[in-house]
């Protein structure tokens, strides 16, 4: 009896030498952090505070120097712990990397995941990638802290399945000229939040100058002119974003899209110098040369 007891004793001194060891590694191991980035709420929210507009086209993002500015500022936030990487969400054409894109995916400790996009511009699936790596890299041990910015209320799941495992999970917002840009619910699940101001992005963030058209500033452009440039237009649209939105849009002729709609009177106006807000007459044609391209591919 008094040999057994003797022979469990001892294999409990074990297991706890051992446990001690394993503690002791464990605090030798350094903590890990990684930057979650939703590119379409930063370019909202950006070109909103910047530039005045949340239309990419009309402003140029310098994301190696963002991405460069949002490391050291972590570096600062998280200063016992490394980086991961920082991982950066968009939406693309059938999940085909854009130029811009393809540059970021080349900057080093960066990761680009792509979700789609639909005939609307919207992003589709992006969501859903941010909540997979994050609850993937939080199971894993991969990461204790995330740096998450976005602002979307679909994000909260993601947030929810991360802190499950351990892991904390930091919102990062950008400062918003009025209201907020980034939903209660979020807002109240993470662990932390910090918002960055202008002063922050400014210098990452330029106006890029209005296309020129050919015809004197401020003179009508004919109902010809118009239909021309909405030609034009539809041929950059279609280039950019393939028959397969090509046919979902198709579905709806002859109405466009709010969005599509209010981008294509945006660019006409660019290219005319000319206001058609309240020309009847010539936003029809402008649809009209639009509609006449894309039908004639199909």
């Amino acid at each position: 009896m008094n040999d057994d007891l003797t022979a469990l004793g001892a294999r409990i001194d074990r297991t706890n030498e051992l446990l001690h060891r394993m503690l002791a590694e464990v605090a030798k191991t350094p903590s890990t952090h990684a930057i979650f980035v939703d590119a379409g709420y930063l370019y909202a929210a950006v070109g909103r505070l910047v530039a005045g507009t949340e239309d990419r086209r009309s402003f140029d993002l310098d994301p190696e120097g963002l991405i460069d500015a949002l490391i050291d500022k972590a570096r600062t936030i998280f200063a016992d712990s490394r980086l991961l990487r920082v991982y950066w969400y968009d939406g693309a054409r059938r999940r085909i990397h854009t130029a811009e894109q393809q540059s970021i995916a080349e900057l080093p400790d960066v990761k680009v995941r792509l979700g789609n996009l639909n005939a609307n511009n919207q992003q589709k699936g992006v969501d859903s990638l941010i909540r997979t790596d994050l609850e993937s890299l939080a199971r894993h041990r991969a990461i204790s802290d995330a740096a998450l910015i976005g602002g979307d209320e679909d994000l909260v799941s993601a947030v929810e399945a991360a802190q499950g495992y351990g892991a904390r999970v930091h919102l990062w917002g950008i400062e918003a000229p009025e209201g907020r840009n980034q939903a209660e619910p979020l807002l109240w699940e993470v662990d932390s939040q910090r918002t960055f101001d202008l002063d922050f992005f400014k210098p990452y963030v330029s106006r890029r100058a209005a296309a020129t058209y050919d015809a004197p500033t401020g003179a009508r452009p004919s109902r010809e002119d118009v239909r021309f440039v909405g030609a034009q237009i539809a041929a950059k649209w279609l280039a950019s974003r393939g028959r397969e939105t090509l046919q979902e849009l198709l579905h709806g002729h002859p109405y466009l899209p709010g969005s599509v709609d209010q981008d294509l009177l945006v660019e006409a106006e660019g290219l005319l110098q000319y206001s058609l807000r309240g020309q009847a007459d010539l936003r029809r044609a402008l649809r009209d040369g639009f509609w006449e391209h894309l039908r004639a591919q199909y």
